[in-house]
């Protein structure tokens, strides 16, 4: 039969709560108000890494661009290797195809190949 353990009290950690503890918290939690509309465009003007508001002009001229669709292929890979791109989840073959993108933008250009 298990060994019963005597119930001892838990003391507080925090300490009681008084009435300037609760005049701290309400402190912290005025500093996370929530910004109006006017503070949120001061900010963005006077952040030189903004982007500019895109206007109805730039949306008119905008063009979409979709990606060139990928070929699937057949390739045969060290098991070790592909264990190693699968366990790093979801999105293994994208990072295959980074890796060998990278390989192949660090080669010199070979004349009349494409």
């Amino acid at each position: 039969m298990p060994e019963k353990r005597p119930v001892t009290s838990r003391k507080r950690i925090t300490g009681p709560s008084t009435p300037s503890r609760r005049l701290e918290r309400n402190r912290d939690r005025s500093r996370l108000a929530v910004p109006g509309d006017d503070q949120i465009r001061k900010a963005i003007a006077s952040d030189p890494d903004a982007a500019p508001i895109a206007d109805d002009d730039w949306f008119r001229r905008a063009k979409i661009v979709l990606p060139e669709p990928k070929k699937a292929v057949s390739i045969r890979l060290d098991r070790d290797v592909m264990d190693w791109f699968q366990r790093q989840g979801k999105g293994y073959q994208t990072r295959i195809n980074a890796v060998l993108r990278a390989y192949v933008q660090g080669q010199p250009p070979v004349a009349g190949r494409r």
